[in-house]
Formats: structure tokens, sequence, C-alpha cells
């Protein structure tokens, strides 16, 4: 668990608390990875195993059945050792995990109807911890209305908060710092109705 119950409710307040003063629907996910990379360590392992054969062979003089064996023998046990997750994320280089972060972000935004409230205005808050990334998707009604770089600050936020450990805190700073926002764009009206659950969701 990457947040703990009590940690959960304290985010779902500070959600609830900044819908009050907006029209806007904010929604949180963090997930632990957005995928499990099961290929990269293959690709490690096979990579070592076909530049084995050519020291072996210039600089000893290894049958070609003792070089096969150990080029077998390399492929596995790379493959197992890099497939331990601690190596396998950080062999993950950076802009396939933002991209595949960037996907899941997408994903969980279609997934829990943020394009479906009355007036597209909801805002998905999304952490994945293994690829080290953070993003905050808005539906149509607000990019009418604000450019992307609007949440840079609860962005930083947002990874300050996982970075030091303390998640839920970030969370709440950018849910307080989204909320803002919205605010000034998107008062709530007399009409004001919850569209969206108040929760993190944890993945």
């Amino acid at each position: 668990m990457l947040i703990s119950p009590a940690d959960k409710e304290r985010v779902a307040q500070a959600i609830r608390a900044a819908e009050e003063k907006t029209a806007g629907e904010i929604f949180c996910v963090i997930a632990r990875h957005s995928s499990d990379y099961r290929l990269v360590p293959l690709a490690w392992a096979a990579a070592l195993a076909l530049v084995l054969p050519a020291p072996l062979i210039y600089f000893t003089l290894w049958p070609a059945w003792a070089i096969y064996l150990a080029q077998i023998l390399t492929f596995v046990l790379t493959a197992i050792g890099l497939s331990w997750p601690p190596i396998r994320f950080h062999l993950v280089p950076r802009r396939a995990g933002h991209d595949r972060a960037h996907t899941q972000a997408m994903r969980q935004f279609l997934g829990q109807g943020l394009h479906q409230t009355e007036n597209r205005t909801g805002v998905l808050i999304f952490a994945s911890v293994a690829e080290r990334y953070a993003e905050i998707l808005a539906d149509a009604g607000i990019n009418a209305r604000v450019t992307p770089d609007v949440w840079d600050s609860a962005v930083a936020a947002l990874v300050s908060g996982i970075r030091s450990a303390r998640p839920a805190d970030g969370f709440i700073a950018a849910i307080e710092q989204c909320g803002a926002v919205l605010a000034q764009h998107f008062p709530p009206g007399t009409l004001k109705r919850n569209e969206l659950p108040n929760r993190l969701v944890e993945i």
C-alpha cells in the first residue's frame, strides 16, 4: 500500500474542500508503476549474451560448445538478476517510462469518467511512483480557459511530496493549488453537484 487509509481520507477531505469553491471536479490516482517492463531485462540479457562470444573467441581457447554454454548461462542469469523490480525499473529509459506513465494517466482519465462531467470540467491529478512521474490532465472545458502550464507548480508540489516519502501531502498541496485555479475560472454556481467521487485511487 502506497498511501494509508488515514492519508487517503485526508486527500478526500482536501478534494471536498477544494470543490466547495468551484464547479470543477478533481480526481486523484497514484500508481505503483505504469508498466511491468518485463521485456527490458530480456533485452539487456540478450545484448550481453550476443557480445560475450567475441572476447571468448579472441582471448581464450574455449571450444565452441563451452562458449555456447556460457552464452546461455549469461542470458539466463542476467535475465533473472535484472528482473528484480528495483533493478528492472532503473533500466527503463526515462523517456520510455514517462511515455508509459502518460499513457496510463490518459487511460485513468477516460476510465474514471473525467471526460463525462456536464461542463467538461474534470481534472485528474496522477502520479506513477516507479517512473517518478506526475501529471495533471484537465478536460476540454478547462483547457479552453487555461493553458497547461498553469498546473506546473501543482505538479512540482506533488513530485516533492512523493520524493520525500509524503505522497499524501504532495497530493493535498496539488489539490489546493488546482482548486485555487478552478475557483478562479469556474465558480461553483447555484446548482453545484458532485459528479465524481472525492477519493484517491491506488492502482
